[in-house]
């Protein structure tokens, strides 16, 4: 690293700071420096408008310079596995869902470890922030942290409350636990089809063998749900030859082809990717669906109609058993692969991001999508619980006061590709079109995942 003189500047975030005292000096650059960054496109234009802003807000607060390259999803998946394989990097990767990157790399030591910067605010981070963070290094064999995290989302319902009301029902009825609050729908779309709707769906469910995350995402929710949430503890062992953990799944794929089997599943969810589930409810094609974000709400925002009086937000329900139910929330932030030309600026723009003021107003004007990683935030800001919004308000009780769950790859890099295989997907399809019965789709999917997880040894 770069030997450099440091100097303070004032705090960033001035009205934050003012209220509640979050906000600390940042210690900047001497001398200009320039890092290299590559930042995943929002899903609203909001979110690209406001990390720009932070940029500049950095540049003139440090003197350094950031280059900064803003590309969609999907591209900067590929081509941050290039530039880590072939070692041709950038300084930071700013990223929306660093866990299909960040496991098996920091696994493969080819990560730098950031626990310089995080250590700061790290008593004020939420635990699943924490645990989103670290990482196995199969090189050093320990944890550490290979994420700045700054923000942080989960997966709640989302309803058109209009439909649901057209169809003669009131969403206040619905059943308080799992599996009965889908079952709600499936009498909502008998209704509506009755009305004409012919081509209507009651269940947005991602099935899917095609991923990235959706399906992995919304599979995990329904092993939580159904008690299988020790698949993968967080000493990285696999847990498949647990009798409740193997019963949970039978009863998960179990319930969801059946609902695809009965026909409240779009027919072509089987090979949605992550934009098609949006899409589909935006043409409201399907009543009610679980995603990460307020992303379906957000992008039509400028519908006020759409947006104020028919879309709802709900929150999770119990589990199937009546206990409490925990949230999948993923982490988003800044990761620097090895080889970076310029880690010390990397670095220092990420310890001024970290500020909770930065983070703050750069999540406020990239419209609540995520929220902060540090509670007290939320607590301090009447922003983020502000009602008049008829969907934020639910978003942040579930994803900040909630319970919270880890997504299962930082316990192991082996969950990783396991996800990638989709072999929750491919379960699915075993079942509806090759005719095997849940329990033997399962056992199939245990098969492989205990071969992946075989590679892994942590010591």
């Amino acid at each position: 690293m770069d030997s450099m003189r440091r100097r303070s500047i004032l705090a960033y975030g001035l009205g934050l700071a003012a209220a509640g005292g979050l906000s600390r000096p940042h210690i900047a650059n001497a001398y200009s420096k320039t890092a290299t960054v590559w930042q995943v496109q929002g899903f609203v234009p909001q979110e690209d408008e406001a990390f720009r802003k932070t940029v500049a807000d950095y540049e003139k607060a440090s003197g350094n310079t950031i280059d900064l390259s803003v590309m969609p999803f999907t591209s900067l998946n590929q081509k941050a596995i290039s530039a880590i394989t072939s070692g041709d990097v950038p300084d930071l990767i700013f990223h929306d869902a660093p866990a299909t990157l960040l496991p098996q790399n920091a696994w493969d030591d080819k990560l730098e470890d950031v626990s310089d910067v995080v250590e700061e605010h790290k008593s004020k981070f939420s635990e699943t922030a924490l645990l989103n963070s670290t990482f196995y290094n199969g090189t050093t064999k320990r944890r550490s942290f290979y994420l700045v995290p700054i923000k942080q989302a989960v997966a709640p319902f989302h309803i058109w409350g209009d439909l649901v009301a057209k169809a003669g029902f009131t969403l206040s009825d619905a059943p308080k636990t799992w599996d009965a609050f889908w079952d709600f729908f499936k009498p909502v779309q008998t209704e509506l089809r009755a009305k004409g709707m012919r081509k209507l769906y009651a269940l947005g469910m991602q099935i899917t063998t095609v991923g990235p995350n959706d399906g992995n995402g919304l599979f995990a929710h329904f092993l939580i749900a159904n008690g299988g949430e020790k698949i993968v503890t967080r000493d990285g062992t696999l847990h498949t030859d647990d009798p409740q953990v193997r019963e949970a799944a039978i009863r998960s794929v179990t319930y969801m082809t059946n609902c695809y089997k009965d026909g409240y599943i779009p027919p072509e969810a089987l090979t949605w990717n992550d934009a098609d589930d949006n899409n589909a409810y935006h043409e409201k094609l399907f009543v009610m669906d679980l995603d990460g974000t307020l992303s379906p709400e957000l992008a039509m925002i400028k519908n006020k109609k759409a947006y104020y009086e028919e879309a709802v937000v709900m929150d999770l329900p119990a589990r199937n058993d009546g206990s409490p139910m925990s949230a999948v929330q993923g982490a988003g932030g800044g990761f620097i692969p090895k080889g970076a030309s310029n880690v010390a600026v990397a670095k220092d723009f990420m310890r001024f991001f970290i500020q909770p003021a930065v983070m703050n107003e750069n999540l406020k004007n990239g419209l609540g999508r995520w929220v902060p990683v540090i509670p007290q935030i939320v607590r301090d800001d009447p922003w983020w619980t502000d009602k008049s919004d008829p969907h934020r308000a639910t978003y942040v009780h579930e994803a900040v006061f909630g319970r919270t769950f880890p997504a299962f790859g930082g316990f192991n890099p082996a969950w990783g590709q396991v996800n990638a295989e989709q072999l929750w997907g491919v379960a699915h399809v075993d079942v509806i079109k090759n005719g095997m019965t849940p329990a033997a789709a399962v056992d199939k999917a245990f098969r492989r995942a205990e071969a992946i997880f075989a590679k892994y040894t942590m010591g």
